[in-house]
C-alpha cells in the first residue's frame, strides 16, 4: 500500500451525527470564557531548515499525517462591533483560528503520532492548544465528519485539495474535520498564541491572507445550514 491509500483508510470510518444533518447548531461567543496560560517556545527556523526537518522525518517516519479543527459560532453581537481586531457580523458564521507571532493563521490541529489515529490526534491537539492546564476537565471534543483532505506532492511543492496525478508518495497530508462546540466551554491558550474569530466571509477566496487551506473553508462548509442557538 503506497502512502496515499494508507492515508485516506486511516480514521475516515469515524461517524458521528454531524455527518448525518445538513444543520449545524452554534452559539455565540459569549457562552465560552477566554484565558491565556504562559507562552510556549516557538521553532525559530528558516525555509530551508523546515524543507531539512521535513525530509529527515520523511526518512524515519514516512510521510507526514496531520489534522486540522473547523470550528464554527455565530456572532451574537451588534453588527459591524470590532472585537479582537476583527470585524464581528451580526449571526454571521465566524471560524475560529490561531495566530501564530502575529502573522501566520492556522486551523486548531497537528501532527500524528506514530499509531495515533486521525480522532485520537485531534482530540490530543484541541486539548493542548485550546484547553491548556485544563487537564481533561471540560467537556470531551466532539469531533464530525471529514470536510477535506490536502496534499503536499513534494517537500517545497504547494498544497493541493487533491492528490496530484502519477504521485505515489507524497509527502504531507492533511485532514479538515468538523468539530461542534458544546453549549459551554473554556479556552486556554498560551499567551503568545491569539485566538481570532474570523467571518466566513472574509475568508472566503482571501488567499493572500490566510493561505488556502483556510480560505477553502467556506466553500466546505456550504452545505450546512447554521442554526443560531440563543443562551
Amino acid at each position: 500500500m503506497d502512502d496515499a491509500n494508507a492515508a485516506t483508510g486511516n480514521g475516515n470510518s469515524h461517524q458521528t451525527s454531524l455527518g448525518d444533518s445538513s444543520v449545524l447548531d452554534v452559539y455565540p461567543l459569549s457562552c465560552y470564557y477566554f484565558g491565556s496560560m504562559d507562552s510556549v517556545p516557538f521553532k525559530n527556523e528558516t525555509v530551508a531548515d523546515r524543507v531539512l526537518r521535513m525530509k529527515a522525518n520523511y526518512d524515519a517516519y514516512g510521510m507526514r499525517n496531520c489534522v486540522a479543527a473547523v470550528i464554527v459560532y455565530v456572532s451574537a453581537l451588534q453588527p459591524e462591533l470590532v472585537v479582537m481586531d476583527k470585524v464581528e457580523l451580526f449571526k454571521h458564521p465566524h471560524l475560529l483560528l490561531l495566530q501564530v507571532q502575529n502573522s501566520i493563521y492556522k486551523l486548531p490541529g497537528g501532527r500524528l503520532r506514530p499509531g495515533e489515529s486521525d480522532i485520537q490526534c485531534l482530540k490530543r491537539k484541541l486539548s493542548s492548544k485550546l484547553s491548556a492546564g485544563e487537564d481533561g476537565r471540560g467537556p470531551e471534543w466532539e469531533i464530525g465528519e471529514c470536510l477535506g483532505v490536502w496534499w503536499r506532492p513534494g517537500f517545497e511543492t504547494l498544497l493541493y485539495p487533491y492528490l496530484p496525478p502519477n504521485t505515489k508518495r507524497p509527502k504531507e497530508c492533511i485532514k479538515l474535520f468538523l468539530v461542534k462546540l458544546p453549549t459551554s466551554r473554556r479556552f486556554i491558550v498560551p499567551k503568545n498564541f491569539r485566538l481570532l474569530a474570523v467571518p466566513l466571509c472574509q475568508l472566503h477566496d482571501n488567499d493572500e491572507t490566510y493561505g488556502p487551506i483556510i480560505s477553502g473553508v467556506p466553500q466546505l462548509l456550504s452545505k450546512f445550514s447554521f442554526n443560531f442557538v440563543e443562551p
